[in-house]
């Protein structure tokens, strides 16, 4: 195998410091900046040019080539045609989940085979092991930081001849290095929300997409509470932009408990949070990393959403990529469209999509 790495570079500071410990490694390093999303913000300005224009700079410090390659198209049909989908369906989907297996680690990978690479790399926080032609997809050192989650969907193949490597980095110690180094992106802010929406209205943007339908807001005992301006616009446990302050004085708050798509009906609570709790949730599109575990019921750990501590639970598989996650402890908005990340120790073992949950079964 030869030394050749293209490492996905985003224009942030992890990526930067990816490529340059690549380089310092002895990898023959090239950049590949993506484009997923065409469009300008309020200003009149494209954020992906911006990005570009820092991924530029840090290679030519680093001495490095870099290529840019346009996905906005496979983006929209495999990435942005199943969020929108989703919404519409009254769920609440994790677009970065399929961002990395349908992009970064799907057309993005062949582009860099192409470019003779002999593996691909990313400023992702997690680590891998290659050993028998089994890969494992590891948790990063920084527990703060760790990224695993996002990368759930992974296929062995995908995973092959994949270097991550800040796997033993902290996000501060990442920073440091830029900045000893000089790169360009040490102090820039790192990006939220989500990838092609960044920093805009969320509503604002989904309303060009999606018509909205104003509806009833009703308490679980039947009483009407407010209006709604569109189911897709709420998330389970959700609190702010309810427009219901107020309305039974300041003793607790109000917030989201259940959506009811077929009647269009949003439903609050206020105060008493229980109606948001589940003792487990049943899952489909199960992808197992390395591959499937031998027992039908096991004991692990999940993740429910990206920054939450692995909660105990017992895993029960009913069918070829489909199971159900018993909860140790009840938990707090287990929201249907995202995913559900099982763990050990130190391995993530995959994840799959939250389809229902439930009570007391």
């Amino acid at each position: 195998m030869g030394n050749k790495v293209v490492i996905g570079m985003s224009g942030g500071v992890d990526s930067s410091v990816a490529a340059l410990l690549l380089k310092e490694a002895g990898y023959e390093v090239v950049g590949l900046f993506m484009r997923n999303w065409e469009e300008t913000d309020e200003n009149g300005v494209c954020p992906a040019d911006d990005d570009f224009e820092d991924v530029k700079r840090v290679c030519a410090l680093l001495d490095l080539p870099y290529y840019s390659v346009d996905f906005s198209k496979q983006y929209l049909d495999r990435v942005f045609a199943r969020f929108l989908s989703e919404y519409e369906a009254g769920r609440t989907p994790n677009p970065d989940v399929l961002c990395n297996r349908e992009i970064k680690f799907g057309p993005f990978a062949e582009y860099a085979k192409e470019l003779g690479a002999d593996y691909i790399a990313t400023g992702h926080y997690c680590g891998i092991s290659h050993e028998n032609n089994v890969h494992r997809l590891q948790k990063a050192v920084d527990s703060n930081k760790d990224q695993t989650y996002f990368l759930n969907q992974l296929t062995q193949p995908q995973l092959a001849n994949v270097l991550f490597p800040l796997s033993s980095l902290t996000k501060g110690e990442v920073r440091a290095i830029a900045e000893k180094n000089g790169l360009a992106t040490a102090k820039k802010r790192d990006s939220t929300g989500i990838c092609f929406i960044g920093e805009r209205n969320f509503r604002n943007f989904l309303k060009n997409y999606l018509p909205a339908k104003k509806g009833k807001i009703l308490t679980l005992e039947g009483e009407e509470a407010g209006e709604h301006i569109g189911l897709m616009y709420y998330t389970l446990g959700q609190r702010r932009g309810l427009g219901l302050g107020g309305k039974r004085g300041e003793d607790g708050r109000w917030f989201v408990v259940k959506k009811d798509l077929k009647n269009n009906i949003l439903y609050v609570s206020h105060g008493d949070e229980s109606p948001l709790y589940s003792d487990g949730c049943a899952v489909s599109e199960m992808n197992f990393i390395p591959f499937p575990p031998k027992e039908n019921t096991f004991r692990c750990t999940a993740k429910f959403r990206y920054r939450q501590e692995e909660q105990p639970v017992t895993v029960t598989r009913t069918g070829e990529d489909t199971l159900d996650i018993s909860f140790d402890e009840p938990q707090r908005a287990v929201t249907e469209g995202q995913y559900a990340v099982l763990y050990n120790e130190t391995d993530c073992l995959g994840g799959g999509v939250i389809e229902r949950t439930w009570r007391n079964r």
